[in-house]
């Protein structure tokens, strides 16, 4: 068993978040739905009230609120600037991860040819694998999949250079699996993608709530995330490099800037929901000051990181050893311990004497909320050979969600599948 980090300062941190308190029947409700979008602070909801409230005018204007909108603006690239690790003209906010990913594969690929290759892994959410496979039938490309080893959980340099050729254009490939919690090693694998010429894509959505991201460090091209998965308002932001923005012919209105990054980002901003990454990102540096870390935003932010992952670790082990004592439970995913490090605390587990749903609508009776279903992991569970009508039972650990709540988790899942399987 991982050590407990005894000093994370969890009873702070879950007084930040008013929906914890949230009682049903008496119970307070558990929230492992976090995989799917994690709950919120005050102060990000209260960033985004303010805003609405006191700063709603639309930009360009020399007028009070059109200025503290544009400001909002320009500090929520800051923000996540300072999150990435890179400039703030090269931080792009849009409304999701995927309709970022839609609209980038079209400009990314406006001028390929009919025969060029695109590369799409099966370890990754459909986010990260429809946009390219529509804009492959739009444009006659040739699509090559990567497999991960289900003996690592990973995808393994071998198996990627396998499917890169002289043509191959990009490679879109996640940093974590949203099924079954496993991090890519990408610093052996994106060294491949740039020596065969093409282009990276990184879907960081599962790893942006658990890993600290350093955009200059993995040497990637794209990298997007959504914030409502790391206690934030429903935005997707995109980091590109630089070099590459400024070689994009992007999709825009005639009148609109040239500048970089707005020409990315098209129409009127949602300004409210900005106000609120920008809270979010400030959330992450108090919790990096609380323990300890008195240095710039971006060292405030690693070092939440640091003690969140060793928090989350111990929950994740704890969850791990008591389901892997469940007769018939099979966890999808990275058990060894000694292997943490390259798992997020995401847990997929199938029954073989039971659908995924039956039991997750006991647990959600119970005050217990998560998933089931393949969780738009398509390619994932195809590659299992898992029935994607049923899917998987998923129970998503974020750093506020307690110990206790794991255990009473454990008990619920026991008894449940007890009572389930007496009932048959």
């Amino acid at each position: 068993m991982l050590s407990e980090n005894k000093d994370f300062p969890i009873n702070w941190l879950r007084s930040e978040f008013p929906s914890l308190d949230v009682e049903d029947a008496g119970r307070k409700r558990v929230y492992l739905d976090n995989p799917a979008g994690t709950q919120v602070p005050a102060s990000v909801a209260d960033a985004i009230r303010n805003t609405i409230l006191f700063e709603n005018a639309n930009l360009g204007g020399s007028f009070p609120t059109s200025e503290a909108a544009g400001h909002v603006i320009e500090e929520g690239h800051r923000a996540m600037a300072d999150f990435f690790g890179c400039s703030p003209e090269e931080v792009v906010i849009g409304p999701n991860m995927t309709s970022l990913t839609f609209n980038f594969s079209r400009m990314i690929a406006r001028h390929w040819k009919e025969g060029d290759e695109i590369v799409v892994s099966q370890m990754d959410h459909e986010g990260n694998v429809s946009p390219w496979l529509q804009l492959a039938d739009d444009k006659g490309l040739v699509v090559r999949k990567v497999s991960f080893d289900t003996d690592s959980w990973q995808i393994e340099p071998e198996a990627l250079q396998s499917v890169l050729t002289d043509r191959t254009s990009l490679v879109a490939i996640t940093a974590s699996s949203n099924l079954t919690g496993s991090i890519n090693r990408l610093a052996e694998l994106i060294p491949l993608i740039r020596g065969a010429g093409a282009l990276v894509y990184v879907d960081a959505v599962q790893f942006a709530p658990h890993g600290f991201v350093d955009v200059g460090v993995l040497d990637c091209d794209f990298l997007v995330c959504s914030s409502y998965k790391f206690f934030g308002p429903h935005l997707g932001i995109l980091y590109a490099r630089k070099s590459v923005m400024e070689s994009l012919d992007p999709y825009k209105c005639r009148c609109s800037s040239n500048a970089l990054p707005e020409r990315f980002e098209t129409g009127t901003p949602q300004i409210e929901l900005v106000a609120g990454l920008t809270a979010c990102v400030r959330h992450f540096a108090k919790l990096g000051e609380a323990v300890g870390e008195k240095g710039d935003r971006r060292a405030r932010i690693a070092a939440a990181f640091e003690s969140s992952i060793r928090h989350e670790m111990h929950a994740v082990a704890t969850l791990i050893d008591g389901l892997q004592t469940i007769r018939g439970l099979i966890i999808h995913g990275i058990t060894d311990s000694t292997r943490f490090s390259h798992r997020v605390p995401t847990v997929s587990f199938t029954l073989s004497d039971m659908a995924p749903v039956d039991l997750v609508r006991c647990l959600n009776e119970e005050g217990i909320f998560c998933w089931a279903g393949h969780n738009y992991a398509w390619e994932v569970v195809h590659q299992l050979g898992i029935d994607p009508a049923k899917g998987v039972v998923r129970i998503g650990i974020a750093n506020y969600n307690t110990a206790e709540e794991i255990d009473r988790t454990l008990e619920s899942v026991e008894r449940n599948i007890a009572m389930l399987r007496q009932e048959r």
